[in-house]
């Protein structure tokens, strides 16, 4: 089979209404919001699978819940303890009725959310699961986005 011949599949689920779907997903986005904003590692951790992964804005690829939990511990107590951000969901897909993938750039701020940088500073791609009814965090990639010269 050729190149010029293969049709590449678009993969997006339209079985089933997504609304609820998308506000389960646009939640989890926004208690990572919260917990780095009141600096709560356990909220922050709370919607990944035991067995999540995460690469951070700093490029450490983390596996597991608990290594995730431990990391935003020590972040949120150290480096970030006096840091905000205010995050922007993009974009949600589904791939199937139990399968997205989001996107979300992300903001600094100060303590009254007031927007620091005018641009966005990091975008994030999660991979979620819905599993028993639930959506949860499989996969998270954090990419910071270089300032314009």
């Amino acid at each position: 089979m050729s190149a010029k011949t293969f049709q590449p599949p678009t993969v997006a689920d339209t079985s089933v209404d997504h609304t609820a779907d998308i506000a389960a997903i646009k939640q989890i986005i926004g208690n990572v919001e919260t917990a780095y904003n009141t600096n709560d590692a356990e909220l922050m951790t709370a919607d990944f699978t035991a067995n999540a992964t995460v690469v951070n804005a700093v490029g450490a690829l983390l596996t597991g819940r608990d290594a995730l939990l431990e990391a935003n511990r020590r972040g949120l107590a150290g480096f970030l303890k006096d840091e905000y951000v205010r995050y922007e969901v993009t974009d949600i897909t589904f791939l199937r009725p139990d399968i997205a993938f989001a996107h979300k750039v992300a903001r600094a701020t100060t303590a009254e959310g007031e927007p620091i940088d005018i641009d966005h500073t990091m975008i994030a791609l999660y991979v979620l699961v819905k599993e028993n009814g639930r959506w949860w965090t499989a996969a998270r990639q954090n990419t910071l986005i270089p300032k314009a010269e």
